[in-house]
């Protein structure tokens, strides 16, 4: 299915200048990731403390930029020879660790139900799971759509600017929130079904 991960050669291609620079500096593929968590991390925080609504307005800001981050690191790794097995781990680790630390506080914020933010946090996890299991079993790192990474920081990122921008609360960010449920889940089937026909094919 789509997904907005597509685009991803095209966005490395603007960053490329930028992935040089760092790397004549020193700057490293582990340091970056690092960065993308400890951002997703003070977003978390300033979330819980601070109660105005337009605090949402730092949703897309930050998730833009930890979209880049995690794109330059990747590009450091691949392109100036920094591949690693701690950097997998940190990327691994650093995804999923940072939608809970900048997703999770919604649900302790006035304008967002709880028990839907939790789900999509906790399959959230279960999509990126389900990506690095493909690995495990023969097939290549699965990003099948709908709602990959950067689909569910896109949407989430279009919410809190809409609702910062003082867009109405309601009832309708409830049904929003159980729809990014439902298309988590139907990641979750996809990314194991790919990966399934991938390790299929090979064996054939």
């Amino acid at each position: 299915m789509p997904s907005i991960h597509q685009l991803k050669p095209a966005f490395q291609g603007l960053l490329r200048p930028l992935v040089r620079t760092l790397a004549r500096a020193g700057i490293t593929a582990n340091q970056v990731t690092v960065a993308a968590v400890l951002l997703a991390a003070t977003i978390g925080a300033l979330l819980l403390a601070v109660p105005d609504r337009r605090i949402l307005l730092l949703l897309p800001l930050a998730l833009f930029l930890r979209m880049a981050l995690n794109a330059i690191d990747g590009m450091l790794a691949r392109e100036h020879g920094q591949v690693s097995t701690l950097g997998a781990i940190l990327n691994e680790l650093g995804d999923v660790v940072s939608d809970a630390a900048m997703f999770l506080p919604l649900a302790l914020r006035p304008e967002f139900p709880a028990t839907p933010v939790v789900v999509l946090v906790v399959l959230a996890v279960v999509v990126e799971m389900t990506g690095v299991i493909g690995v495990q079993i023969g097939a290549s790192r699965r990003y099948d759509g709908p709602l990959g990474k950067s689909d569910r920081a896109f949407a989430l990122g279009a919410l809190g600017l809409l609702l910062g921008l003082g867009l109405p609360e309601g009832g309708w960010i409830g049904w929003l929130l159980w729809a990014l449920v439902a298309l988590s889940a139907l990641t979750v089937v996809n990314r194991a079904r790919h990966a399934l026909a991938e390790t299929e094919r090979q064996a054939g």
